[in-house]
C-alpha cells in the first residue's frame, strides 16, 4: 500500500456523478496540497461547479471517496465539513441580502469555533479584536478588513454592487479559518484592479499554508496563480 503524501489535505478517489442527461464525472481523481493553488478550467459544461458541489458536500457523488486530512468525509454534509475546516465560495455570490456585510460574516465565523484558528486559516488577529476561538466578531472584523469591506460593515448585502458581494463572500469563507478552500468562478463580475487584488490575497492564503481549489474560465488568470492546473474533459481529470 502507498503511504499517503503527508501535504495533501483534500483528496477525491473516482467521483462519479450522473444526471438524467449522463455521467457528468467520470471517476474523477484529485490531490489538493496544503500552501498550493489547485486550478481547474474546462468548458462550459464540463462539470466544475459539479465537482466542488461535490467536494463540498451540496451535491452526493453516486460514487468514489473524499478525505479531509485522512478524514472520510464522504457521507458529511456541507455544514460538518466546514466545520473541521472546508469553506466554498459559488459562481453566484450566495449571502443573505437582508443581513448586513458583518452578519454574513458571522455566519461564516461560526464554522471555527470550537475547532481553533491555526496557521492554514489566513486570518490573524490585531489589537482589540478579540482573543478568543469564541469570538465569531473578531474574526468577521478581521476578515473585513483583510477584504476592504469595513466601510461597509453595517450595509445590508441586497444593496452591494457585484464586487462587494464577491468579497462579502470570501470574507465570509475566511472567518471560518478554513484549511481547504474552495472557489467557484472568483474573478466573475471583478474589474481588473479587483483582479490583481484578488490574485495577491490568494497567493498569501497559499503562503501561508492554506489549500485553495480554484475553478476559472480566465485560463490567463490561473496559469500565473496556480500551482497545479488541471483541466476537466470527458468527466475526467487532465494534467495541463
Amino acid at each position: 500500500m502507498a503511504t499517503p503524501d503527508p501535504g495533501v489535505l483534500l483528496r477525491a478517489r473516482g467521483l462519479r456523478v450522473r444526471y438524467p442527461t449522463g455521467e457528468v464525472l467520470q471517476g474523477v481523481d484529485l490531490d489538493v496540497s496544503g500552501g498550493l493553488i489547485t486550478g481547474i478550467v474546462g468548458e462550459n459544461g464540463a462539470g466544475k461547479s459539479t465537482l466542488l458541489h461535490c467536494l463540498a458536500g451540496t451535491i452526493r457523488a453516486a460514487a468514489g471517496r473524499i478525505t479531509l486530512d485522512g478524514r472520510d468525509i464522504t457521507a458529511l454534509p456541507p455544514h460538518a465539513r466546514a466545520r473541521i475546516g472546508l469553506a466554498r465560495t459559488f459562481q453566484q455570490p450566495a449571502v443573505f441580502g437582508s443581513l448586513t456585510v458583518t452578519d454574513n460574516i458571522r455566519v461564516g465565523a461560526e464554522h471555527g469555533l470550537g475547532r481553533g484558528r491555526s496557521r492554514g486559516g489566513g486570518l490573524g488577529r490585531g489589537p482589540g479584536e478579540g482573543g478568543g476561538a469564541g469570538d465569531s466578531l473578531g474574526a468577521a472584523t478581521q476578515a473585513m478588513r483583510l477584504l476592504a469591506l469595513l466601510p461597509d460593515r453595517d450595509t445590508p448585502t441586497a444593496r452591494l454592487p457585484t464586487g462587494a458581494l464577491r468579497r462579502t463572500e470570501l470574507a465570509r469563507a475566511l472567518a471560518g479559518s478554513p484549511r481547504v478552500l474552495l472557489l467557484d468562478e472568483p474573478t466573475a463580475g471583478l474589474d481588473e484592479a479587483e483582479v490583481a487584488v484578488l490574485a495577491l490575497l490568494l497567493r498569501a492564503l497559499a503562503a501561508d499554508g492554506m489549500a485553495l481549489v480554484v475553478i476559472e474560465h480566465d485560463l490567463e488568470f490561473l496559469s500565473v496563480l496556480a500551482g497545479t492546473l488541471h483541466t476537466l474533459k470527458n468527466g475526467r481529470l487532465h494534467a495541463t
